[in-house]
Formats: structure tokens, sequence, C-alpha cells
């Protein structure tokens, strides 16, 4: 029994895990924190392709 706890106390494996947990978690965030600032200057962008594409793409008979 006290090689059981022995080796419990010694063991760092789930300590390992949670520090990967929130290495990821911090990625995540930073990845959505990013996302949403650069989100408003994406639409703009966009919008202004769509734009002049539209305007391109007219037909004149």
């Amino acid at each position: 029994m006290t090689n059981l706890l022995k080796r419990f106390k010694n063991d760092e494996s789930g300590a390992t895990a949670i520090e990967y947990g929130l290495i990821a978690a911090l990625i995540g965030v930073t990845i959505i924190g990013a996302a949403g600032l650069l989100g408003d200057e994406l639409v703009t962008t966009f919008t202004n392709i769509d734009t002049a594409l539209s305007g391109a793409n007219t037909v004149t008979p």
C-alpha cells in the first residue's frame, strides 16, 4: 500500500496534461481575440471586393 502511495505522489503525468490543456486554452483565446479584432477589417475588405466585382460584372446592352 505504501508503494502505491509513493508512486501516486511521484506521478507527474497529470500535471503535464493540465499544462498542455492550459496552453491549448491560451492559444484558443488568442485566436478568438485576433479574429475579433480583425473581423471588422475583413468585413470591410470583402465588402469592397464584392462592390468592385459587382460593378465589373454589369453588362450594358
